[in-house]
């Protein structure tokens, strides 16, 4: 067995960017879950990581040679209100990994325990929301979505009080990095510009390494399209965030922190499932809107670096964030097509699409079935009823697809038969907290095939009865 080198660059950027902070020991860890196949990507041995050795470091009872663990240091908009101070408040960077090929990945704790930025809380996390962040991470990941990673879960032995007593867990997640929106808002509500400097440079080295490292409005640019492109892949799987905060806004473009995230089941524009989301801020409809809002407040981070003269870093900026809505609707176009059967675009598709929604809205028919029902190559895997789409849309669309090139196969690459379902994923919790695992191992190995029907899965793949219908979810906090 081979055990990890680690290191920390992030400990060489300036002394305030983070806190030293060691995670705190657990009586009686136990291994849930090992993501072998990522483990093997970043350079870990399996074997080692399922070994006494390996559960010490993911239980933080003992950290590896060359670890250094941080906190790092944020701010952040929530629910549009400024709060100047966040951080890592239950989360400690161990350090990172570098693989064959060069790439630096972090790898952290989450529900280690308190560091400087706990702000009264006990820096613990309980077992439903690890199960939760790790599950719909790698669906994530394997619905072709940017994502953090989960490389593991454990259990620690001790109990965890919310508004009950539950018990306790660990998630080592992995990207390769933590930055986000809200790290470069701390530094800019303190003026200071040497350290919002420091730190476009690492992470334009970490993310976009092809950039000028003193390019700002490359680097604006750039977040701002993966943005463009991460949304657009949210909305074309039903995907809802529930908590895009912009210290939970990435600044590479992944997908990070699974709250009270959710995948649609009836489709609705203005649905939303986050229990504390009161004003419908997030729903699955905003969602582009709100990515342009945290783009803007990265943006107001960014005008000192972008001209020295102030009014013309705006004029540049703005620039910049104008040319979202353009590329957020190429993207969504391009994928939105395809999802029936149209890989090959002509002016008015959209149109199509368009009516496709409003017409499965109206019947609040299932989002994720709509699309297999198209398609009869998928057909035959139906065990749910959904929409019935009346007949001169269809007459129009296979009209139009006649022209294309393998249109059902297209549809079966990025139509997934598996989403992992609010009530799989509530069922899963519930029987891990009984003590059974063996439902979520299940949702796990479904969501490395999310576009392949299984036999053995088929009860996956059905719309919930209405008494299995989970209507709220919840931060994990």
């Amino acid at each position: 067995m081979n055990s990890p080198n680690f290191h920390n660059t992030y400990v060489k950027l300036p002394k305030h960017f983070f806190s030293k902070s060691k995670p705190t020991p657990v009586k009686n860890p136990k291994l849930i879950s090992v993501n072998k196949k990522l483990a093997l990507e970043i350079g870990l041995d399996p074997e080692w990581l399922e070994s006494e050795h390996g559960l010490s470091m993911l239980s933080g009872n003992k950290l590896p040679k060359g670890s250094d663990p941080i906190a790092q240091v944020y701010a952040g908009h929530q629910f549009g209100g400024w709060v100047p101070r966040l951080g890592d408040g239950r989360a400690h960077l161990i350090g990172q990994l570098r693989t064959y090929n060069h790439q630096s990945w972090d790898i952290q704790l989450k529900g280690s325990g308190p560091t400087p930025y706990s702000r009264m809380g006990d820096g613990r996390a309980w077992l439903g929301p690890v199960l939760r962040e790790h599950l719909i991470s790698e669906a994530m990941h394997h619905l072709k979505i940017p994502t953090t990673r989960a490389l593991a879960s454990v259990s620690t032995g001790e109990e965890v009080y919310r508004e009950q007593t539950y018990p306790g867990a660990i998630l080592t997640r992995t990207a390769p990095s933590m930055i986000r929106v809200g790290t470069f808002e701390y530094f800019s509500a303190q003026g200071d510009t040497k350290a919002l400097s420091n730190l476009m440079q690492y992470a334009l080295k970490i993310h976009y390494p092809e950039l000028d490292p003193e390019d700002a409005c490359g680097f604006l640019e750039a977040v701002l399209d993966r943005q463009a492109k991460l949304i657009s892949k949210w909305m074309c799987v039903g995907f809802i965030h529930g908590v895009m905060n912009t210290d939970n806004t990435h600044i590479g473009g992944l997908t990070i922190d699974y709250g009270p995230c959710a995948f649609m089941d009836h489709y609705f524009p203005s649905r939303v499932f986050s229990s504390i989301d009161v004003n419908s801020r997030y729903a699955y409809s905003e969602q582009p809107k709100i990515i342009v809002w945290n783009l803007v407040r990265l943006a107001i981070t960014l005008l000192p670096l972008i001209d020295p003269l102030q009014s013309k870093a705006i004029i540049k900026a703005e620039k910049i964030i104008k040319s979202f809505d353009k590329k957020f609707f190429e993207n969504w176009n391009f994928s939105s097509l395809k999802k029936i059967g149209i890989s090959n675009p002509k002016t008015g598709d959209n149109i199509l699409v368009e009516e496709l929604l409003t017409r499965i809205a109206a019947q609040n028919a299932d989002f994720t079935q709509t699309f297999l029902q198209l398609n009869p190559l998928t057909q035959n895997i139906h065990l749910s009823e959904t929409s019935i789409l009346s007949q001169d849309w269809k007459e129009k669309w296979k009209s139009r697809i006649k022209s294309e090139n393998r249109p059902y196969q297209i549809m079966s690459e990025v139509n997934p038969v598996f989403i992992p379902r609010n009530h799989l994923v509530e069922k899963a919790i519930q029987d891990a907290l009984n003590g059974d695992y063996n439902f979520f191992y299940r949702l796990l190995n479904a969501s490395e095939v999310p576009f392949k029907y299984e036999e053995k899965n088929s009860d996956l793949y059905q719309i919930p009865h209405n008494y299995e219908l989970v209507t709220k979810t919840f931060c994990g906090t």
